[in-house]
């Protein structure tokens, strides 16, 4: 019985790591920059997609490079989160600050293109988004240069877009009809992936005979810490940390004083992103990993950020660590288990068995954390002084 609780408290742990680096980043974007990016989760798959990617090109080169491929894909995900999270803050987000509701609707179509991205993109899509970008990007930076460009710009700009988007659709046409059937192909599919963890990563520490504490989920128990480590390092002890704090205190007066207020837009995004990448590859140690992957975190880590309370990466940790460790526990069944059968406690026993599936556990944690809300609106560590009234 005290095996099954420390195993579940372990592994409830675990899975509050995973959450906790998820909400890592958006504590940051939408904590300290108020902005509901519904696209996190998909940052997030790209990680854990970078990370398969690595793993098979580590497969391909042989020797040693399978049992250290974690080493490259673990920067490479959190590069290629951050990179996509830039593009969108560039592209979509730094237009929208201020405007929550319209900046939900963008991410979440957003979401839902990233997830179709990764479903069908195969060559000749990537023929076509290359060439689309060189005409708009190189067209309409000749158009700028060499013409008056304020005064054509409302009727250039869709014109010159619906060209470079007719371009680039029939090119990629052409080579999908004539491409070989291997070359035409999706890279990933509809369907799940399987990223096998290094030897070193299987099998687990043994306590007594029934009780494992598996390699893998240490790994992400230390990586969340480091997570934790490099973020308050970089948040406090260094002076973009410093920019960021000001700008999110008084975006205003941190404009007057100097500082590149849009630039630290971007930097904050791009690590609120990077973080999400970085969950991205915690989660391919656990099992497969498919399109749909974000849609299953999401909801779980905007919820560890406001139970938390918005902006406090204190209460991100103890919120994430609580959810995982309830979630866990109702879900497989522990506390029924550990509760002693006797008449008395039975009713209690068919409660929670009622509750012991994944599905039902996170209903229950879902009702507990309306019926907390209500008590606590501002969640566990409230925000105090000036960043109320922001």
């Amino acid at each position: 019985m005290l095996e099954g609780l420390i195993g579940g408290l372990f592994n409830g742990i675990s899975i509050g790591a995973v959450l906790l680096i998820v909400a890592l980043g958006l504590a940051i974007v939408f904590g300290l920059m108020g902005v509901i990016n519904l696209a996190h989760g998909e940052l997030m798959m790209f990680g854990a997609y970078t990370t398969f990617v690595v793993q098979n090109v580590a497969k391909s080169m042989g020797g040693i490079a399978p049992e250290i491929y974690v080493f490259a894909a673990l920067p490479l995900a959190f590069v290629v989160s951050a990179l996509l999270g830039l593009l969108l803050e560039r592209t979509v987000i730094r237009y929208l600050y201020g405007r929550p509701l319209e900046t939900l609707l963008a991410t979440w179509g957003v979401s839902l293109i990233l997830i179709q991205l990764i479903r069908s993109i195969s060559w000749p899509m990537v023929i076509g988004l290359v060439i689309f970008a060189t005409l708009f990007l190189i067209g309409r930076w000749a158009l700028t240069r060499y013409t008056d460009w304020d005064r054509i710009s409302q009727w250039a700009n869709p014109i010159f877009l619906g060209l470079s988007v007719a371009i680039a659709a029939v090119v990629s046409f052409l080579v999908q009809s004539s491409g070989s059937s291997q070359f035409v192909r999706p890279w990933f599919g509809a369907q799940n992936v399987d990223v096998t963890p290094p030897s070193w990563l299987r099998g687990g520490v043994a306590i007594g005979s029934a009780l494992q504490f598996p390699y893998a989920r240490l790994f992400i128990i230390v990586l969340t810490i480091l997570c934790l480590v490099a973020v308050y390092w970089f948040l406090n002890g260094t002076a973009w940390g410093l920019r960021i704090r000001s700008v999110t205190q008084n975006r205003g007066m941190s404009a007057c004083l100097g500082i590149p207020t849009e630039r630290v837009d971007a930097l904050t995004f791009a690590l609120g992103s990077g973080l999400a990448g970085i969950a991205g590859f915690a989660v391919t140690l656990l099992g497969s990993v498919g399109p749909n992957l974000g849609g299953n975190y999401i909801v779980d880590a905007f919820m560890v950020v406001v139970v938390g309370g918005v902006g406090k990466l204190v209460g991100s940790i103890v919120a994430a660590l609580v959810i995982g460790i309830v979630t866990y526990l109702v879900g497989s069944g522990t506390i029924a288990l550990i509760l002693p059968p006797t008449a008395f406690f039975q009713p209690a026993i068919d409660f929670f068995n009622f509750f012991a599936t994944t599905s039902m556990a996170k209903v229950m944690v879902f009702a507990l954390i309306i019926a907390f809300l209500q008590v606590r609106p501002a969640g566990l560590f409230p925000p105090k002084g000036r960043s109320v009234e922001l």
